[in-house]
């Protein structure tokens, strides 16, 4: 799977939790899921087991926890399915 096809499965999965719906139109690598997507910190919880449920991946807790941006969370899955 290439980063592109993560980043695009990873916003898709992050899009349903996101209050702030304009800035899922320009999200980038950089973009913090918390701060400027406006998901809910409990909801977080939820993103990570789609993207363990999509990607087949397990996710430990303090690596849950340096999850902050959209590109963080292509990282993590990256280097899960690798």
């Amino acid at each position: 799977m290439t980063r592109d096809e993560v980043f695009t499965k990873v916003v898709e999965i992050i899009s349903p939790f996101a209050k702030d719906k304009e800035a899922l139109d320009s999200v980038a690598e950089d973009t913090n899921i918390l701060q400027d997507l406006k998901v809910n910190s409990a909801r977080l919880v939820d993103v990570i087991l789609d993207f363990e449920d999509e990607f087949d991946i397990e996710v430990e807790d303090e690596d849950a926890d340096a999850v902050n941006t959209v590109g963080d969370a292509v990282d993590l899955i990256l280097a899960r399915v690798s």
